[in-house]
């Protein structure tokens, strides 16, 4: 948009210091914010409380950002929908929103692609582009917000686990979290709210000194430092010991139930006696386990595990006391994998 600044995604203060700057009072800011986030207002010009020459003003000096959606799909087998958007400097993006039984749920993106390099994940094929800012992720939740509200539908959720780490992409993640729980914003309880993280050490510690009430979802999908390594190059820089010890620091520092979800891939991790490693590593860590059945992913070798193979792994860590649940699998009609709609080539 040129020079024109970009008003979605400052902080009440900044707009407030944005409108003294042009001369005006400082209630504009809570006027502006009202506006898009409270009534998904964006054109100034349909901003009626406000002068028209300030209007006017306005729309010559700043704008308000909103996604280009390229493409939207609905899974036939379940109510998952899935978008492709695409940003200012034409790099594409995906978001998807997941029914539940408590409600409609949007996975949002942090990052263009993903540098981490989990073999599992089509998000990092390409590697990684840029990293989002604060307004593109919260343009994200907007456009989805609209679109639920469009068909009597509403957001009661949010989950960072779409393309990209969002530990690696922090000041931004953690100025998004703060506008999505601003009274004056989006004003969703961070309860509401998973991040997702493959494992980034001092960046757990990080957030765990923040205390924000959100749920922290950490990728762990083996229990072994040499298998973890093959599947996920991160356990090389934090491996399972620090990992863990960083997450029982969050865990005490926050008060809150740490979610290790376990990606079980057929033939590769999926075996029962991982599963009595598992239980044994994480057994004094208030945790969940949450295991998921691989999703195929077209251009990688790895495969679905057996429904016995998954069961079996289940039942091992229920009998050693580990609180577990099996997510079911979504939108495989769709692509719902983070990154298989952003690369293909032919959409329709």
């Amino acid at each position: 948009m040129g020079n024109k600044k970009n008003l979605l995604g400052l902080k009440e203060e900044e707009l407030i210091d944005f409108f003294s700057s042009l001369g005006e009072k400082k209630y504009r800011a809570h006027q502006l914010m009202d506006w898009i986030y409270k009534k998904g207002v964006f054109s100034f010009y349909e901003m009626t409380n406000f002068p028209l020459d300030l209007r006017e003003k306005l729309n010559k000096i700043a704008y308000i950002q909103e996604l280009h959606l390229v493409a939207q799909k609905t899974s036939r087998e379940d109510n998952v929908t899935k978008y492709l958007f695409e940003l200012e400097d034409q790099e594409r993006i995906e978001s998807v929103v997941m029914e539940y039984s408590h409600g409609f749920t949007a996975c949002i993106s942090s990052q263009v692609g993903c540098r981490m390099g989990c073999i599992f994940c089509a998000s990092g094929k390409g590697g990684l582009a840029r990293s989002l800012s604060s307004a593109e992720m919260m343009a994200q939740v907007l456009f989805l917000r609209k679109d639920l509200e469009r068909h009597g539908k509403f957001l009661s959720g949010i989950v960072l686990m779409g393309m990209g780490e969002p530990l690696e992409n922090f000041q931004a993640v953690i100025d998004f979290l703060y506008l999505l729980s601003s009274p004056q914003a989006v004003n969703m309880s961070l309860r509401h709210v998973t991040l997702s993280t493959c494992g980034i050490v001092p960046r757990i510690l990080q957030l765990a000194q923040l205390k924000l009430p959100l749920t922290l979802s950490v990728s762990l999908n083996a229990p072994v430092n040499s298998l973890r390594e093959k599947i996920m190059p991160v356990n090389r820089s934090y491996p399972l010991e620090k990992l863990l010890e960083a997450c029982k620091v969050y865990e005490k520092e926050t008060g809150t139930r740490i979610t290790f979800d376990y990606i079980l891939i057929g033939n590769l991790n999926s075996k029962k006696g991982y599963a009595h490693i598992l239980a044994n590593l994480i057994k004094n860590i208030n945790c969940h386990v949450n295991l998921i059945p691989f999703n195929p992913v077209k251009g990688l070798e790895y495969k679905s595990p057996d429904p016995e193979e998954v069961n079996s792994f289940k039942e091992a860590l229920e009998r050693a006391g580990i609180p577990v649940t099996v997510r079911r699998t979504l939108g495989r009609d769709i692509d719902a994998a983070c990154g298989q709609l952003r690369r293909r080539k032919n959409i329709s």
